[in-house]
């Protein structure tokens, strides 16, 4: 390799200038060995910190080659940290989607004749932009390929090769391409479809079957299966002695005991073929070559344990079932040649329910490790809260990311505990790939090549969650069972790891009343996740949340005006609940009917909000400066800490009377027993009874003639 002050391709940036000079790298990359500036191809590997993540380079090569110089120079300046002022540093996978951009841009301006960027024109600015929008680009899309065009004249001050003459926003400035400065807040929403309810119920179903009921089985086959895989013959090739008859007719006597056929082989070929007996199996469970099984010793064993027992219809490994659905064992074996998928499912099925049940993000999936979870006990030893620890990298300062936790519960600890008994304990991340996998012995150890074990990327975990959904419905199929995971719209559902999070945001802002999954209680579990939420990380996760309780909120709001009890609200702030919500209706002009477009809904709550809150008790028609929840919090009230009976923000609807009623019922069934409380707390109920029942006449509700209550 030259030093510094030999070759040079351009004055100031040396031929073998160090292109990660200042990038933090990945535990076990030494600097030197890493891409430099005169290399055709630079490997973003070393400073690729989500261990998660595709391995991406910079191939130069793939340019129009009059632009190769220019284009090194930009992406040096960006890898370096070369900004130009006001511009700040991005991250190398950005980088890495930059170098896609302007390559579009590159090439589209070698086929237009260009041999140098110096001579490019506003009419071919124009032109370019004009072709990406005649090739129905997203404006996403669009968006992105002129903003990362416009780095070329960005960075003009950091390049030696000549570049753009001209800044393309000058061209580009109309209304559908400003947000190449600043993208719009359209552009900035989270458009990720959450999972349509009839797809997660049974997703999910499925998910803790296998995590819950199906776990033990296969983490045991797949023990088996690595030791018939991993334990050499203890004697080599030969025609076999008594040694190896007496330890066929071991195996052998097995098969007679359980009263399994002998397994069958899968392929054609080999060694005992001809009657379609799997040697090379009962060779690895005897621990013996499969050349002695097909000599004059021991053949006539298996012939003989053939004429028997019959050929089995596959090779099954044999590990007992011990898992049942509907009285019946799930599967009848594991099948030796589909461990690894079994495996997967499994490890697909884990990643279902951390992901769901957590909120995480999926890179912050891919970075939990083993003994990631803390269980919090209370005197008595009972786990009462259960904190998972993993890396977040997003809205963070630092590409190596930060520590942050997340409250789940005993369901998520279990799903770990699946993950860590799967894995050897020399690996500490909880997503490589298992042991069984084929790819584990290039990809999955620890090596001078790849200094971490490799971690599934976004794209292999969206085809694993596609098998999942698969088999699930092949399974089902199979036995006629009426829990498969259903098409929509006529299609099977495309799940995608950033579905999770994106529906969870939802579930939380709605919190249905029903269970998940018929196990998981969710008002309780939403509280013990929005703890977590709150944590270290600054996850983003709240203004998802927020978005969503409004969209909800505004469907509860269209139905309070279309209900014929719209004009019974009752309450303090029951006139001014009125007039907003008249306001309300002739801004978004209901026209007897809600809104079902949730982004309309969105943009008119965006704009014309009338700050109503329908609770189960009250309905806040929220003032900040009268409030005490949250007095002088212009972010809206805190339902839970409402003081209803104080309150001037408090409006009831016909429904709040009921819940009101109901609890009135309540107290009234507690104090008949009343021998059974304390005196102090008979005292202060009876007390809170007489100001409910106050307050309820005061504002004209009867408590004396009870309501039926809302459910």
């Amino acid at each position: 390799m030259t030093t510094s002050a030999a070759r040079t391709l351009h004055p100031g940036i040396p031929h073998d200038a160090l292109v990660f000079a200042n990038q933090p790298l990945v535990a076990g990359y030494v600097l030197e060995t890493t891409a430099r500036f005169g290399d055709d191809k630079w490997d973003l590997s070393p400073v690729l910190h989500q261990r998660h993540q595709h391995v991406l380079s910079i191939d130069f090569t793939t340019l129009p080659i009059q632009f190769r110089a220019v284009t090194k120079e930009l992406f040096f300046a960006l890898l370096t940290n070369d900004h130009p002022q006001n511009l700040e540093p991005v991250r190398p996978v950005t980088i890495r989607g930059h170098f896609s951009k302007v390559k579009d841009f590159l090439v589209w301006s070698d086929q237009r004749g260009l041999t140098t960027l110096s001579a490019v024109t506003a009419d071919d600015l124009e032109a370019y932009s004009q072709r990406l929008t005649e090739n129905r680009s997203t404006r996403h899309d669009r968006t992105a390929k002129l903003g990362a065009a416009r780095l070329l004249w960005h960075y003009r001050t950091k390049l030696f090769s000549p570049t753009l003459s001209l800044d393309p926003i000058t061209v580009w400035a109309d209304p559908s391409s400003a947000a190449v400065r600043k993208m719009s807040s359209r552009a900035r929403e989270n458009r990720t479809h959450r999972i349509p309810e009839q797809v997660l119920a049974p997703l999910l179903t499925w998910a803790l079957r296998w995590t819950e009921e199906f776990a033990d089985d296969v983490l045991r086959a797949q023990e088996e299966y690595l030791q018939l895989r991993d334990s050499p013959p203890l004697t080599g090739r030969g025609s076999g002695h008594t040694g190896h008859r007496d330890r066929l007719a071991k195996v052998l006597d097995h098969y007679r005991t359980t009263g399994s056929p002998l397994p069958r082989r899968t392929y054609i070929g080999g060694v005992g073929s001809r009657l379609g007996v799997n040697v090379h199996f009962l060779a690895r469970t005897a621990r013996v070559h499969p050349s002695t099984l097909v000599g004059k010793l021991c053949w006539p064993l298996i012939e003989e344990a053939l004429d028997e027992l019959g050929l089995d219809d596959a090779t099954y490994l044999h590990t007992p079932i011990h898992a049942e659905l509907d009285g019946h064992p799930w599967v009848r074996a594991i099948d030796y040649n589909n461990i690894e998928m079994y495996v997967r499912l499994l490890q697909t099925a884990a990643y279902i329910v951390i992901a769901f049940l957590s909120g995480m993000r999926d890179s912050e999936v891919k970075h939990m490790k083993r003994g990631c979870v803390n269980t919090w006990r209370d005197e008595d030893g009972r786990a009462v809260r259960h904190r998972v620890t993993s890396q977040a990298f997003k809205g963070e300062d630092t590409p190596l990311g930060v520590e942050a936790t997340w409250i789940v519960n005993a369901t998520v600890a279990r799903a770990v505990d699946v993950l860590e008994r799967m894995h050897p304990e020399s690996h500490d991340l909880l997503f490589t790939l298992p042991a069984v996998s084929r790819g584990y012995k290039r990809f999955g150890k620890i090596s001078a090549k790849h200094p971490a074990p490799t971690v599934k990327n976004p794209t292999v975990t969206n085809r694993d969650l596609t098998e999942f959904l698969q088999w699930v419905n092949q399974y089902s199929d199979d036995r006629d069972r009426g829990d498969r995971i259903p098409d929509v719209n006529g299609q099977e559902w495309r799940l995608q790891t950033r579905q999770f999070r994106r529906t969870l945001a939802w579930f939380i802002a709605r919190q249905p009343g029903g269970t998940i999954a018929g196990a998981i209680q969710y008002r309780h579990h939403s509280v013990q996740m929005f703890e977590g939420y709150a944590g270290t990380s600054s996850s983003g996760f709240r203004h998802e949340v927020e978005a969503e309780q409004a969209i909800a909120r505004g469907e509860k709001l269209g139905d309070l005006i279309l209900s014929p009890a719209a004009g019974q609200l009752t309450g303090p702030a029951a006139a001014e609940a009125e007039s907003r919500l008249s306001a309300f209706e002739s801004d978004v002009q209901f026209l007897g009917k809600v809104i079902a477009d949730e982004k309309r809904l969105a943009r008119h709550m965006r704009r014309h909000d009338p700050h109503i809150y329908p609770g189960e008790f009250v309905t806040c028609v929220y003032n900040p400066d009268r409030a005490l929840c949250r007095r002088g919090d212009a972010d809206g009230p805190s339902l839970p800490d409402c003081q209803p009976l104080k309150c001037r923000n408090v409006a009831l609807t016909a429904e709040n009377a009921d819940a009101f009623l109901a609890w009135l019922q309540h107290m009234d069934h507690v104090l008949a027993n009343g021998v059974l409380l304390a005196p102090y707390v008979r005292d202060r109920m009876e007390q809170r009874r007489a100001e409910l029942a106050d307050f309820l006449e005061t504002n004209g509700i009867s408590a004396s003639t009870p309501q039926e209550t809302s459910q």
